[in-house]
């Protein structure tokens, strides 16, 4: 099989259409890019249960039931127990996740082979409801990955590869409500939200990924004192992208232009001219618009927009519509529409 990459968002637009297919499907991609977190949230939007399994700290027995003597002592059966049990009881549509799998034993995977295809194993069946997806990070990611087994591939209706995305992960940030300062720090350096080194990982250092950049934003809305910030965002990300993060955590808190006064005087509130304050600027804007604000905000788009600064003023407008889709309904959004920023944006 092919392996193609896809951006997150993809990807869990995929991985949902095979689960309602009731087909299995293998995601692959390096650690921390959000392989798990796209599972849960293809699941969630198709409306499926999930069994969380992790194969990799499991025996052989969690996939084939555990041997039990019979009544008659002369003869012994398998008892099904853990997330088995819960699979084979399940009467509703259930995601059954095997979470890192490339990492288990070989004889662990070759334990679920028999599940994955013929959906039944020692006298228990799957009910039609369940569908499998599973994941594993690379052997070349050096995650001790030491590979799955070849039939344990083909029985994936699909092998899937996951890349990151600024603009998905993004997405996702605004979504969940991460620290806008973070969220303008990765759109200023998109080349680190994902820089993965192998070597940090044996000295015991993390590295900036996406899972990491959230421990990250966590850490600022604690709210902690200089010197423990920096501690916090380095032991999120690693000591060379925690500089560049507090270099511009610094400036964004000494010298970004208050958004509250943009939004109360947006034709005559300064612009910025350089990049990192004009991408802070828009998303705090866009984190504060409503439908009762958002003409305020669109005037001040619209004149980023004449001075030159486009790509920040029409992120600003996609921001706002994903924040706060009401704007829609506005006489301010018929407006910008009309607008060069308006016809930039629907282009």
């Amino acid at each position: 099989m092919t392996t193609i990459n896809l951006r997150p968002l993809q990807a869990a637009d995929l991985v949902g259409r095979y689960i309602e297919a009731a087909i299995p499907v293998l995601l692959t991609g390096a650690p921390g890019v959000g392989k798990s977190s796209i599972v849960e949230q293809a699941a969630r939007a198709s409306g499926h249960d999930l069994i969380l399994s992790h194969p990799v700290v499991s025996d052989p027995t969690d996939a084939k039931g555990l041997p039990w003597p019979g009544k008659d002592g002369e003869s012994a059966t398998f008892l099904p127990f853990g997330d088995l049990a819960r699979a084979i009881k399940a009467r509703t549509p259930t995601v059954w996740f095997l979470d890192d799998l490339g990492q288990a034993s070989p004889a662990v995977q070759a334990s679920y082979m028999q599940l994955l295809l013929a959906r039944q194993v020692n006298g228990h069946r799957l009910p039609d409801c369940v569908t499998f997806v599973a994941a594993t990070n690379r052997r070349s990611d050096r995650a001790g990955v030491s590979g799955i087994l070849t039939p344990v591939i083909s029985r994936f209706g699909a092998v899937l590869g996951v890349e990151s995305s600024v603009d998905d992960w993004c997405e996702w940030a605004l979504g969940a409500n991460m620290p806008p300062e973070l969220i303008s720090f990765i759109r200023f350096r998109p080349n680190l939200l994902h820089v993965m080194d192998t070597r940090k990982a044996d000295d015991m250092e993390n590295f900036p990924c996406p899972r990491t950049w959230e421990y990250a934003g966590k850490a600022i809305r604690m709210a902690l004192p200089d010197e423990l910030e920096f501690a916090a965002l380095a032991g999120a990300v690693g000591e060379g992208a925690a500089i560049e993060l507090r270099a511009f955590l610094t400036m964004v808190r000494s010298k970004l232009p208050n958004p509250d006064s943009i939004i109360l005087d947006p034709d005559n509130a300064p612009i910025p001219e350089r990049p990192d304050m004009l991408w802070a600027v828009s998303v705090a804007l866009a984190k504060r618009a409503s439908d009762t604000n958002c003409g305020r905000i669109f005037r001040y788009a619209e004149r980023m927009f004449d001075d030159g600064k486009s790509e920040f003023a029409v992120m600003m407008v996609k921001d706002i519509n994903r924040l706060c889709p009401a704007v829609q309904q506005t006489p301010d959004w018929t407006r910008l529409t009309l607008s060069r920023l308006g016809k930039s944006y629907l282009a």
